[in-house]
């Protein structure tokens, strides 16, 4: 059978960050960053609104900014080996993150088959973030689906990594999933729980033990 790994990315692949810290701070904005992210994660704006402010807050970012983010990021070790030993298993590795969409898409030069993220204009910005290109944690279900439409699965061939409550609507809807580095919420709702900062022993956790394959 073949499996659909799908991975988010801010404090999932990234360890203890989020690709927007990472942006701001190219920008000397991680004061201004960090308000956002802790309006965020006590519910008191969505995914729309945090777009919005940050796309606001951007108003001066470079490509130069998003590659020199993207390369001085806290990445967890072992993605790339982990997502070409997927490969060599005739599988499929994506990336689903509420983050931008130009930050996001850079991990496909490290092999995943696909990225997805919130829509943003191009960098650097002339036009207004759209409402409809934002994702939120329901929207991840949505793109997940498409993915297994695209590579010939279903969610029950479908393995998620995630973090934190926004993955929640995910691992609710596949049948393995991986809390990596997660809070609580999340990890008392995983399949199998990881702390640490190499993706392959996260990896290794689902083993054998594929969905839809009994256990021996």
């Amino acid at each position: 059978m073949t499996l659909l790994h799908l991975f988010d990315l801010d404090g999932t692949l990234m360890y203890g960050s989020a690709a927007p810290v990472e942006i701001s701070r190219q920008l000397g904005l991680s004061t201004e960053i960090a308000k956002l992210e802790r309006a965020f994660g006590a519910l008191e704006i969505g995914p729309h609104e945090f777009s919005v402010a940050a796309h606001a807050l951007w108003a001066e970012l470079t490509p130069a900014h998003v590659r020199a983010a993207f390369d001085g990021s806290p990445w967890l070790t072992g993605i790339r080996d982990v997502w070409q030993e997927i490969r060599e298993r005739g599988d499929y590795c994506a990336v689903i993150s509420l983050s931008p969409s130009f930050f996001v898409e850079l991990l496909l030069e490290w092999g995943a088959h696909a990225a997805h993220g919130s829509v943003f204009p191009e960098v650097p910005f002339t036009r207004p973030v759209e409402a409809a290109g934002i994702l939120t944690p329901e929207g991840k279900v949505t793109v997940a689906d498409r993915l297994c439409e695209r590579f010939g699965v279903s969610r029950g061939d479908c393995v998620a990594y995630g973090d934190s409550v926004t993955d929640s609507v995910l691992f609710d809807v596949v049948p393995v999933s991986v809390a990596v580095n997660a809070r609580p919420y999340l990890a008392e709702r995983a399949t199998h729980v990881y702390q640490g900062r190499d993706l392959r022993e996260a990896y290794q956790l689902v083993g054998e033990a594929r969905p839809g394959v009994p256990a021996s």
